[in-house]
């Protein structure tokens, strides 16, 4: 089975010689040529560019540079055409893990009913930095178990036991406005 679409990608060989473009002469054709391959070449790169996900993690709401589909409620006949829809990360510093019970932190995103959280996910780190836990955690023993979630206003998380040893916790917020 073929691959449709395996993502974007620029090509890593050398599209142009060195040696080709110091020789060239300025009236010919051939380097008008030359102009649209470094056009056609530096469009490439900016087309790919733009659509890469970027490894930027910023307290700052970001554009990540990944998109989802465009919204299946427009079409060609609404008054908004359809297109890509940006993914925005936001990071949260939350601070230290709560001791059985629920800690919340702002998260200062403007939730409206154009907000579609797409990931939700962070990690903690212990005073001593010799454990670390994935968030949400999930244990074969409940207690074990920690929650994440995102409302209106408030990164939460809920442990069943003390985790307060955990003090570096950061919560990774991707969402989309529709």
């Amino acid at each position: 089975m073929a691959i449709r679409n395996p993502g974007q990608f620029i090509p890593t060989t050398t599209l142009l010689d060195v040696q080709e473009i110091r020789s060239v002469d300025v009236t010919s054709d051939e380097f008008k040529d030359l102009l649209v391959r470094l056009y056609q070449t530096t469009n490439s790169i900016a087309l790919n560019l733009n659509v890469k996900d970027s490894g930027i993690y910023s307290l700052d709401e970001y554009v990540t540079g990944a998109e989802y589909f465009p919204n299946t409620g427009y079409s060609s006949s609404t008054a908004v055409n359809p297109s890509p829809r940006q993914v925005f990360r936001k990071v949260i510093n939350f601070g230290t893990l709560p001791n059985a019970g629920t800690t919340n932190v702002a998260h200062g995103i403007t939730v409206n009913a154009n907000i579609t959280f797409t990931r939700i996910y962070g990690c903690a780190t212990n005073t001593a930095k010799t454990s670390f836990l994935p968030l949400p955690y999930s244990s074969t023993t409940l207690i074990n178990n920690i929650e994440l979630s995102v409302d209106n206003t408030n990164v939460s998380i809920i442990t069943g036991i003390d985790r307060t040893s955990y003090t570096t916790c950061f919560v990774v917020l991707e969402y989309i406005k529709q």
